[in-house]
């Protein structure tokens, strides 16, 4: 078995800001990836990543759509981890606090981070059809990627403090499967 990276991939890596869920790729090493970097960060800034949040994390990260809070809710109570809509809500603000999950506006659901260990701008590509996301990034470090919106927002005297990008349309697989 070679260790040389496959095609998209920096030996058995996402690179920076691939955007991963609407192409084959080691599933298990992008939640142990996730998990990975997520641990760090809780374990550098003093969070805590109890059971629970750790649990409602896998679960977002368990395929690559967006949750919404009741699923998320009703997993927690199939797992005797929390019966009430407060306990969900609560692990789900602490996650898109610490922007280890998204909050996709147009769905209201949820989302975990595939990029949790940089400072990003993300961008969300929704499926209409298999209902599938995809997070992908607008920008990497300072938000280059939003110059136009930068301009206006500083042309009109406003401070932007925080940037939601979501497309909806129609994945490659089903794309494929409708023209099939």
């Amino acid at each position: 078995m070679s260790s040389d990276p496959t095609p998209g991939q920096t030996n058995g890596r996402r690179p920076t800001g691939a955007p991963v869920g609407f192409s084959n790729h080691d599933h298990g090493l992008c939640v142990a990836d996730a998990m990975a970097e997520v641990e760090a960060r809780c374990a550098a800034e003093g969070l805590r990543l109890t059971p629970v949040r750790r649990r409602v994390l896998e679960i977002l990260l368990e395929s690559h759509r967006a949750m919404r809070a009741y699923e998320v809710l009703e997993r927690m109570q199939a797992e005797g981890l929390g019966a009430q809509p407060p306990a969900a809500y609560r692990v789900l603000d602490f996650l898109t606090s610490n922007g280890f999950a998204h909050r996709i506006e147009a769905l209201n659901a949820f989302v975990a981070c595939t990029h949790p260990g940089e400072h990003h701008v993300p961008a969300f590509l929704h499926c209409r059809i298999c209902d599938g996301v995809v997070e992908t990034v607008t920008s990497v470090g300072s938000v280059q990627g939003d110059s136009l919106l930068d301009a206006a927002a500083q042309a009109a005297g406003f401070r932007i403090e925080a940037r939601t990008v979501e497309a909806h349309g129609i994945c490659s697989i089903c794309r494929a499967a409708e023209e099939a």
